[in-house]
């Protein structure tokens, strides 16, 4: 099993900037791939990013290319969710994800990613 807490949410006003961390504990041995997935309310979980353990493949959703930046430290077992410029449609509870079996060919869906963290809020006031 592979636990993830994630940390880093908070209110922020619009065009400012969050990061998110994803710290990775338990069974880590192994590469992984790991993504940020998003929940805002009365909507279904869509994707955000993310990075195989390389690093050397990284997915981005299109409402948020330019603006949010995914990255890890596999020495820290963490991944981070830079996001710049935000906007109040980015209010939403942040989840990370993880997974061993993504590739670069691999759908971005919730069913490619097998473990799940509980989520950070994120509130964007205009």
């Amino acid at each position: 099993q592979v636990q993830l807490v994630e940390s880093g949410g908070g209110l922020k006003q619009a065009g400012g900037s969050l990061r998110l961390s994803c710290a990775a504990s338990g069974r880590t041995a192994g590469t992984y791939a790991m993504g940020w997935f998003r929940q805002a309310p009365g909507k279904e979980r869509e994707f955000v990013a993310a990075i195989t353990w390389s690093g050397g493949t990284t997915w981005c959703a299109n409402y948020v290319k330019g603006r949010f930046t995914i990255s890890r430290d596999n020495a820290k077992n963490t991944v981070y969710l830079q996001m710049n410029s935000l906007k109040p449609e980015d209010t939403a509870v942040y989840y990370c994800a993880a997974d061993y079996s993504i590739g670069p060919n691999t759908r971005m869906t919730m069913t490619s990613f097998r473990y799940w963290g509980q989520g950070t809020q994120v509130t964007v006031s205009s």
